[in-house]
């Protein structure tokens, strides 16, 4: 080895998996978080009826992604982020209660992005790391971005905890301490390459069928923001 030759350096560290999501999805997930429907709601120029029309949509999402964690619950992948303080179909019917009335089911229907959706979740019985996907998607979502949803929608349409509840995660304690928690649970998933490779691939059509919801919604209830 001549004296100016370096040694071989060691080889770096594996990233660990919840950090590669996050680096291949940052795109998708920026995507979603600055379309134009979610500028209007948090710069508080959003109307009421649009503000709700996202909780209706919402009502439909969650149904579908609680039902399928209850089928997978005993899935050693799936299963794992069973989680019951979690769970919002509850405090989205008590929202859209107290925007809508008790009547709500009959007033609101899931728009034609919100059935695509759906049915990609629904698609995922038999594929539990992509159920993990759009749980990731979702509920990580809910514990960071939705916290500052709650305070603008809290001060743009006087509300309380009654039409905010979705966004209240009171049973979980610290926050940080949770989304902490999830990363680690996704990191010790044992995973093939394969399915890996699939969970990331997941999580981004699970953020384009977020952002094509809420073109729709920006479509119907925020047409100054321009769909996008």
């Amino acid at each position: 080895m001549s004296a100016t030759a370096q040694a071989p350096t060691s080889p770096p560290a594996e990233v660990p998996f919840s950090e590669r999501l996050k680096a291949a999805t940052w795109g998708d997930h920026e995507a979603a978080e600055y379309h134009g429907f979610t500028r209007a709601l948090m710069e508080g120029t959003l109307p009421l009826d649009g503000y709700t029309a996202m909780v209706a949509q919402h009502y439909f999402a969650y149904v579908a992604l609680e039902n399928l964690g209850r089928a997978l619950i005993d899935d050693p992948v799936a299963g794992r982020f069973h989680q019951p303080e979690l769970l919002r179909v509850p405090a989205l019917v008590r929202d859209l209660e107290h925007l809508l009335g008790p009547d709500f089911r009959d007033r609101i229907s899931p728009s034609s992005a919100t059935r695509t959706y759906v049915a990609r979740i629904e698609q995922m019985a038999d594929h539990p790391e992509g159920f993990v996907a759009h749980h990731y998607t979702r509920y990580m979502g809910d514990v960071s971005g939705g916290q500052f949803i709650r305070q603008v929608a809290a001060r743009t349409y006087d509300l309380t905890h009654e039409g905010l509840s979705f966004y209240v995660f009171d049973e979980l304690g610290s926050l940080p301490r949770f989304r902490s928690g999830y990363r680690a649970r996704l990191d010790s998933l044992d995973l093939t390459p394969a399915a890996a490779d699939r969970l990331v691939r997941e999580t981004r059509l699970a953020y384009q069928l977020n952002t094509e919801v809420l073109a729709d919604l920006g479509r119907h209830h925020a047409p100054d923001a321009q769909g996008g």
